[in-house]
């Protein structure tokens, strides 16, 4: 899995037996080099020579995704020809449910690379079917959150917070729903590059925007985006919530940069708190995943937010929140090698469930 940030891949190593859950082998993280890092992020906003750049970098990511595995495999001590089949979801540099004539979504990472450099079958491009199907292509991950964190007579919201977060309700009686909430960690990210011209990605612990007072009008006008107030389903991605969309964060007089990060966080936790009002059931737990829960701030205001809720990481329940995602695609390629379907028409809007993913033999 590489994320809206593409900053790593992350990559599990995931077993399945029939009469207990995914069970997580071991958790690999690869770096994105970051001459292919800034490549990823400039071709995920419109610009010239477009179809040369894509070509190159699919395949110099499907080159980053194999080595990836294959030092997953080394460090576990797995051989490859004990693996079924890769899962992967690849770099999301399009994703346009809503387009006109017709939607459509696009990943890069060339399975047709990674199966001829780890020698494993690789199952890609999830998304695409399902949009096919009239719906969003997103979220994906709720079919294998309810495979990893249903418990009977017990409603648990799941998010994940990337770059952009989705919220997963499971049901008390098995029932599934979800949806893309916003922005996870894209606004904030997006600021600590400008306001440090590249030299820091990322806002470490939430520490500058601790520090910061939230902007309530500017706040607002943020929250007052179209996309906060459709119903679900609904997804979104850097199209949405990409460096436009800081603007006005950017733009405001009389803020410091620990103003901006603090109104930028704050947008996110107050999006997934307000998400709530679409969940069909309120919850009795929220667990989080992804690289959000590293934001030391972000998830105090969630505590805060969500009080008296429980609020705790996956990693409480036996799955690390970093892992989370990877294992999703795990599961979701188990189930397309199997010729099942493993995507929720209730979640993302399709006429009916598909088989997501195109398999590219070994």
């Amino acid at each position: 899995m590489t994320g809206t940030s593409a900053d790593a891949i992350d990559a599990a190593l995931v077993a399945f037996d029939a009469n207990s859950p995914p069970r997580l082998r071991h958790f690999h993280q690869h770096p994105l080099p970051f001459e292919l890092h800034t490549a990823i992020l400039e071709l995920a906003a419109p610009g010239i020579n477009e179809i040369e750049r894509m070509g190159t970098l699919d395949r110099l990511l499907g080159r980053e995704i194999a080595r990836a595995v294959n030092g997953l495999l080394a460090a576990s001590g797995t051989q490859p020809q004990a693996v079924r089949a890769i899962g992967s979801h690849g770099q999301t540099i399009r994703h346009c449910p809503h387009h006109r004539p017709l939607p459509f979504t696009m990943q890069i990472g060339c399975p047709a690379t990674i199966a001829e450099q780890t020698g494993i079958t690789t199952v890609s491009h999830f998304r695409q079917r399902d949009i096919a199907a009239g719906g969003e292509g997103a979220p994906l991950v709720p079919y294998a959150h309810r495979a990893l964190f249903h418990r009977e007579r017990q409603c648990t919201a799941i998010v994940n917070i990337g770059g952009i977060a989705n919220i997963t309700l499971l049901e008390r009686d098995g029932r599934v729903s979800g949806f893309d909430t916003g922005p996870g960690n894209m606004v904030m990210d997006q600021l600590m590059l400008t306001l440090s011209d590249g030299r820091f990605s990322y806002d470490e612990d939430g520490a500058l925007a601790s520090k910061g007072r939230v902007s309530a009008p500017l706040l607002q006008r943020l929250l007052s985006d179209p996309f906060f107030r459709r119903p679900p389903p609904k997804s979104t991605g850097r199209e949405q919530f990409g460096e436009a969309f800081c603007h006005p964060l950017l733009a405001a007089p009389d803020l410091s940069d620990g103003d901006r990060l603090a109104t930028a966080c704050e947008l996110t936790a107050q999006s997934i708190v307000d998400a709530a009002q679409w969940l069909p059931e309120q919850p009795s737990r929220w667990l989080f995943c992804g690289g959000g829960t590293n934001n030391r701030h972000l998830m105090e205001r969630l505590q805060t937010l969500l009080a008296p809720q429980p609020v705790a990481t996956t990693d409480s329940v036996g799955v690390p929140s970093q892992a989370v995602e990877a294992i999703c695609f795990a599961i979701l390629a188990r189930q397309t090698v199997a010729g099942e379907p493993n995507c929720l028409p209730e979640v993302t809007g399709a006429n009916h469930a598909v088989i997501g993913g195109m398999i590219t033999p070994a």
